[in-house]
């Protein structure tokens, strides 16, 4: 099995951490963008779409400043997805950082998917 790479997208956000952190540090955020809908019950997130659902644990999680997600199904140890908060100490300006992992030859789509999704995330919080 190839390993996967690593990758980080930077993504400004006109939104204070605080809101921003509501739509993925909860289940009922990750609802308004991410799935059809998100179930959590303690560390464990479902996520369901249409026809499939997948499990996440939260590995770390700090309120209004990141969340670390490791799909259960994904055998590969070192893999995560995490949302993070940035805030620029001079211009106060925020961006979310996603990291996520992808084979090589599907970073670039995986990167779009990221692209397509937090487009999504802007459009429902007016940033």
């Amino acid at each position: 099995m190839p390993a996967k790479i690593k990758f980080e997208i930077e993504f400004p956000i006109h939104a204070s951490p605080s809101l921003l952190y509501q739509y993925f540090g909860t289940a009922s955020g990750l609802t308004e963008w991410f799935a059809d809908n998100v179930n959590s019950r303690g560390e464990i997130f479902t996520f369901i779409w249409d026809d499939s659902q997948e499990q996440a644990k939260v590995l770390q999680e700090r309120p209004d400043e990141k969340i670390k997600f490791k799909w259960l199904e994904d055998g590969d140890e070192k893999t995560f997805f995490e949302f993070k908060i940035q805030v620029d100490e001079i211009t106060k300006d925020v961006s979310l950082i996603v990291t996520d992992f992808a084979e090589e030859d599907e970073v670039e789509d995986a990167k779009m998917f990221w692209e397509n999704q937090i487009e999504s995330l802007k459009h429902k919080i007016g940033a």
